[in-house]
């Protein structure tokens, strides 16, 4: 019997080691090694599947970037606008998208409705492995969707899956899911590492030569990662993640990986009876306020992919009764905050050292760009000195270390949308100031710290 193979690969980057070893040396990360089984047989090295990754012919002769054709790739559209937006335009021939989500985020549900719409006009392919095919028509018949068109497909093995593919030829493929998914060259259990990455791996090549769209499905680890190695995001084209708490019904779609469109784009989706609808005004949804005006509340403009979006940032300052006051931000980075209350102690005047800070976006939101500093500081000092700022106000810039207010990316286009929302006043870094300003609309500029604290 001949010797199994095995190495070490690194569920962070990737990277192959012969022999164990506690630290990864390309990442730095501990105790993320993990055996797999390598395949022993010679006759897979010269397999047809490992031939062509790119959908290349192997006799196709060298070209110069002239001699190469710059027709654009038509695009497949999906029925729903927010995820042809994510997916920067629409569905690629021959790429592949990984959509991962934690479970019940509304991934099954969203290809479903997507591949229901495809079926009508191309053939379409749908295989489960985790469900059986009697849940799957019970949902798309709770759904309302048409039935008579998509082919279903109850199979685990990859081979097989390709199999049948090569039979049907289906413009899409939907693999639900990834981690389930198993391939007879590798002995481990289906969900391993060496798994689900020679099978992401498989899949992939056959829709790199078939021109197949290729959709996989893949779960999440607890601090919302996808589970498996971190070459199965290098492998594929896009990598988009469903993310919806519990207690509400809108989900986000967030591309974290794009060949083909803008990285970081955000798609909104509202959970209903009749499936996932999407929202073609996301910030109608972060902007219910409360009729009332209260103090802390403040209305700012974030960049989220190619378009502004208009949300709420709240913030409460109470006194403290430790003698280490908190400092608690959900929505926000917990450092930055911590910093922003050192400038306005420094150059703004206002000591909030032994007080509570709460810091939270309205809506679930987050918030991962600097644009949100000056809102978030006249946020604290509106609820510091309990004094409610306007409702039509809205605010963005980013604030340095000495106490000035820098320009962010796109402000007018910020402006813009506010001014489309029906607010009339605005606090802005002096170099986003329009220079012919807007009709009906107030455009504060300011420079300094300082300057903003007296404008409010």
């Amino acid at each position: 019997m001949a010797k199994r193979k095995m190495a070490y690969v690194c569920n962070d980057c990737g990277s192959d080691y012969s022999n164990w070893q506690g630290q990864c040396k390309d990442c730095g990360a501990w105790n993320t090694l993990t055996e797999i089984t390598l395949s022993s047989s010679p006759a897979a090295a010269k397999d047809v599947r490992f031939q062509g990754y790119a959908g290349a012919v192997s006799s196709q002769k060298m070209q110069t970037l002239d001699q190469i054709n710059l027709e654009d790739l038509p695009r497949i559209r999906c029925g729903a606008g927010e995820f042809d937006r994510v997916l920067g335009g629409g569905l690629v021939h021959g790429s592949a998208i990984l959509i991962g989500g934690h479970p019940g985020a509304g991934k099954s549900t969203l290809l479903l409705q997507t591949m229901c719409y495809l079926a009508e006009s191309m053939p379409a392919l749908y295989v489960t492995g985790e469900e059986s095919l009697q849940q799957v028509a019970m949902r798309a018949r709770r759904l309302g969707l048409p039935t008579n068109k998509l082919n279903m497909l109850s199979e685990t093995s990859v081979e097989a899956i390709c199999a049948q593919a090569e039979l049907l030829k289906p413009k899409v493929l939907v693999v639900d899911s990834i981690q389930v998914a198993h391939t007879e060259d590798v002995s481990s259990a289906p969900g391993s590492v060496s798994q689900v990455r020679e099978c992401a791996a498989y899949l992939t090549r056959y829709a790199k030569q078939t021109g197949t769209v290729l959709f996989l499905v893949g779960h999440v680890t607890k601090d919302g990662s996808l589970a498996g190695p971190k070459v199965l995001e290098h492998m594929i084209d896009c990598s988009i993640l469903l993310e919806g708490s519990e207690d509400s019904r809108f989900r986000t779609l967030r591309g974290q990986k794009n060949r083909f469109g803008a990285v970081n784009e955000l798609g909104v989706f509202a959970m209903t009876e009749q499936g996932l609808k999407e929202v073609k005004n996301p910030s109608a949804i972060f902007l219910s306020r409360t009729e009332e005006p209260a103090s802390g509340s403040l209305v700012m403009v974030v960049w989220e992919g190619t378009r502004p979006l208009l949300v709420e940032i709240q913030a409460l300052v109470d006194d403290s009764q430790l003698g280490n006051p908190r400092r608690v931000a959900v929505g926000l980075e917990q450092n930055r905050l911590a910093m922003l209350l050192a400038v306005l102690h420094r150059h703004g005047g206002l000591q909030v050292g032994d007080q509570d800070v709460f810091v939270n976006v309205v809506g679930g939101v987050k918030v991962l760009e600097t644009s949100a500093d000056m809102a978030l500081l006249l946020a604290i000092v509106s609820s510091f000195r309990d004094r409610p700022l306007p409702q039509d106000l809205v605010v963005f810039g980013e604030v340095g270390l000495s106490g000035e207010i820098r320009p962010v990316p796109s402000g007018q286009e910020r402006i813009q949308e506010a001014y489309k929302h029906g607010f009339k006043r605005a606090i802005v870094p002096i170099a986003n100031v329009p220079k012919g300003g807007i009709s009906g609309m107030e455009i504060i500029g300011v420079s300094k710290l300082v300057e903003a604290l007296e404008a409010i």
